[in-house]
């Protein structure tokens, strides 16, 4: 009896040597670091991920003193452009670029970003798209944290057959991004094709498309310039794009790094430097060695915008008739982006 009293208590000794003296206390937040698995379907060499999304990664990494560190999964690394809103809701990545109007229908009210417009800056878009966020397009997002959402900078149609007039787009069959730009292609009298980027290079090159509606970002980066001989740079606005969150990932990110994320991730391209109206000058400057670039008279330019705005009224009716506020969400559009210097020549309201 007394050998079993004296281990039970030796016992009860080593358990109070190894169990601390008070309640174990989490790591202070100034030792917690999080990890980013960062997803974009933008190819790995390009502009997008080599001047952007890596100086943004870095930049947060620099202000949180290297506990934010990242993983960088560019192009097709975790699926297709389409796929990458989803890729980053459901946690595949915690971070990610992703383009909404590829995903027809999914966002039909931030189609209004991809309307018509002249924006040589992708800064002034973000600012306009998140005012549009604040005061009507947050309620398309509510599955995920939005760092900012876009109108992308300016697209232009990029052809290999000459384009003057409206009359020379009929029977033109050309890529469309999506969202508004499908309508605004059958507006001008050609024929819409959607397919991946990554074929468009090769439709073109043997005539299965006659031309692209893209930015010349991406002309660059998909090496478009070298088959198409044409550009008319007039405005079909651009995609409606974002950079998103996982919301499981954000609600365990420690509190002192959100405010990070959050600036760096919302003043992205004001942070890298690119993507501005310098930038834009000097691609289309380097594009008029390759191919005809033709700017269309005033008066060839206002035919144009006439369709345009025929096409919007169109689209926000329809819209109106399921009840969302399109009509508003035009007048709103163009009210932000007069703030930041930009033009919305085809606004019908």
């Amino acid at each position: 009896m007394k050998q079993q009293v004296w281990i039970k208590s030796a016992l009860w000794i080593l358990l109070a040597l190894l169990l601390p003296l008070g309640p174990v206390a989490d790591a202070p937040a100034a030792e917690k670091a999080v990890h980013i698995r960062f997803s974009t379907w933008h190819v790995p060499a390009g502009a997008d991920v080599q001047q952007l999304w890596i100086p943004m990664l870095e930049e947060m990494k620099q202000r949180s003193g290297g506990r934010i560190t990242y993983t960088m999964y560019a192009g097709g690394a975790l699926g297709k452009g389409p796929d990458h809103y989803d890729i980053v809701r459901t946690g595949l990545s915690d971070m990610g670029y992703a383009t909404l109007t590829w995903t027809p229908g999914r966002f039909p009210l931030s189609d209004v970003l991809s309307a018509p417009i002249v924006c040589p800056a992708k800064w002034k878009g973000a600012e306009a798209g998140m005012a549009m966020y604040d005061r009507v397009l947050h309620q398309e997002f509510g599955d995920v944290k939005v760092l900012h959402i876009n109108s992308c900078v300016m697209a232009h149609l990029w052809t290999t057959r000459k384009v003057e007039t409206l009359e020379d787009l009929k029977g033109l069959k050309v890529r469309s991004p999506g969202g508004l730009q499908t309508r605004a292609i059958e507006a001008l009298g050609a024929t819409p094709v959607f397919m991946p980027l990554g074929e468009v290079y090769l439709s073109m090159e043997t005539g299965v498309i006659d031309g692209v509606v893209t930015c010349p970002a991406l002309v660059k980066a998909f090496k478009l310039n070298e088959v198409a001989k044409y550009g008319v740079p007039v405005s079909f606005g651009c995609v409606a794009e974002g950079l998103f969150v996982n919301r499981k990932f954000w609600a365990g990110v420690p509190e002192d790094l959100k405010p990070i994320i959050e600036s760096v991730g919302r003043d992205a391209y004001k942070i890298a430097g690119i993507f501005h109206e310098e930038w834009y000058r000097s691609i289309m400057d380097e594009f008029r060695q390759d191919m005809e670039i033709h700017d269309l008279s005033p008066e060839e330019k206002a035919r144009w915008n006439d369709r345009f705005r025929e096409m919007l009224v169109t689209w926000a009716e329809s819209l109106e008739a399921e009840g969302l506020p399109s009509k508003q969400s035009l007048v709103m559009f163009k009210e932000e982006l007069e703030k930041v210097g930009v033009h919305f020549d085809a606004c019908p309201y």
